[in-house]
């Protein structure tokens, strides 16, 4: 299971950057480049979370499905 401590770091990274694009203060450019890094976090926590599901085992009276 992944350092719970790595979800909180990329959510408090893109947090960050959604304040950043609010401010208005990027240029499009720079805006466009955040968006990007935004992505490349968002990927990066979904693929920890999926992960973590997988690695999850089956609660009492559910079965695997695989």
């Amino acid at each position: 299971m992944a350092d719970p401590s790595d979800l909180e770091t990329l959510a408090g990274d893109l947090e960050k950057a959604a304040e950043r694009l609010r401010s208005g203060q990027l240029d499009a450019d720079g805006a466009a480049e955040l968006v990007d890094e935004c992505a490349r976090l968002a990927a990066r926590a979904a693929s920890q979370l999926d992960r973590e599901a997988r690695a999850a085992e089956p609660g009492p009276g559910q079965d695997s499905l695989i």
